[in-house]
């Protein structure tokens, strides 16, 4: 189970990546709408003139919430739950020390 949703992480992660690198900026829309490059182009695209970027922003932000549950889910599977600590101090083991006597010392005169 870890190791399906460790992958599907990394994967929606590589794809959120690439969405958010072809997604353009708020300034590139202005320089459009101004005839820069050819004159408003960007009316002719596959999406129209604003539905390219509405759909990339949606892909975004589902791509986002996928990869923020996988994240809790790996946080939540990653704890190692002892049994029945009831404080940090319980956990940690406790090693049993034995005194030793010093060694025949020879008699003061």
């Amino acid at each position: 189970m870890h190791a399906l949703i460790l992958t599907i992480h990394i994967i929606v992660c590589l794809m959120l990546v690439g969405l958010v690198l072809i997604q353009h900026g708020k300034g590139a829309d202005a320089g459009a709408a101004f005839g820069g490059g050819g004159g408003g182009g960007a009316s002719g695209s596959l999406f129209g003139s604003r539905g390219s970027a509405s759909f990339l922003s949606r892909s975004s932000a589902v791509l986002a919430a996928i990869f923020f549950a996988t994240s809790l889910t790996l946080a939540y599977f990653s704890v190692d739950r002892p049994e029945k600590a009831k404080s940090v101090t319980e956990s940690v083991p406790v090693e049993q020390t034995q005194e030793q006597t010093p060694a025949d010392l020879p008699e003061l005169p």
